[in-house]
């Protein structure tokens, strides 16, 4: 999933070498094909050719460069890395999430996203914050796309990250949305596997199976998918 953007704190000066130890090219290459395709048979159902779209924490910005290129793609992330991996078009405002209402324009997007982020942020405060800057930047019926390590389905290897802090559930993220004044339509509590290199097999024409296969998400499992709308 992308690196995430990691608010001001010890970690910070950091996240540049932490990320190439743990993707590197050979990895990223890998991760961006499976984007394309999660986009195609998943993704696309919540994020129109026409949208504008917001990505929260992009990191190596597989999600923004799968999307169609003559789309808005914008992305908001601490780490100064992310604007060199962004595709042409892709723009990266390099700074906090919590801030990103400072630099985007109200009611703008009609879709933010943001993935394997909000385990590594260092309150819960600082969770709705930025939910509530998110809020503010999405058009009214603007969606809010959420995906994330689920701790009911994989508290054994939750922390195997050292940079994530909060054990999160489909269930308190709905709650914060619902705080952060969003309205839940839908929600997987288990979509995706806790991690690409994990018991499946990370070829695109597998994961493009796995995704047309219902009944395997809830053996293998262990991020949730929340989709919320801006009342």
């Amino acid at each position: 999933m992308p690196q995430p953007d990691l608010t001001v704190g010890s970690l910070t000066g950091e996240l540049s070498e932490m990320y190439r130890e743990r993707f590197p090219e050979a990895v990223r290459e890998r991760r961006l094909a499976l984007w394309r395709t999660l986009h195609r048979v998943w993704f696309s159902k919540f994020v129109g050719p026409q949208d504008r779209v917001l990505e929260i924490a992009p990191g190596y910005c597989e999600f923004l460069n799968a999307l169609d290129p003559r789309q808005e793609r914008v992305g908001v992330d601490l780490n100064q890395d992310a604007a060199s991996f962004a595709a042409p078009g892709v723009t990266i405002h390099n700074t906090s999430a919590e801030k990103l209402a400072d630099v985007l324009p109200a009611g703008h997007f009609d879709v933010a996203f943001t993935s394997n982020f909000f385990e590594h942020c260092h309150s819960r405060d600082q969770i709705l914050e930025i939910m509530r800057a998110t809020r503010h930047v999405l058009r009214k019926g603007g969606r809010f796309l959420i995906l994330g390590p689920n701790f009911r389905y994989c508290p054994g290897n939750y922390f195997d990250y050292f940079d994530h802090h909060l054990p999160l559930t489909d269930r308190s993220i709905q709650e914060a949305l619902v705080l952060a004044g969003f309205e839940i339509e839908r929600c997987w509590p288990r979509l995706l596997p806790f991690t690409m290199r994990g018991k499946l097999p990370g070829w695109p024409w597998a994961v493009a199976l796995y995704m047309k296969l219902p009944p395997l998400w809830r053996v293998f499992g262990a991020q949730f998918f929340v989709v919320a709308r801006c009342s």
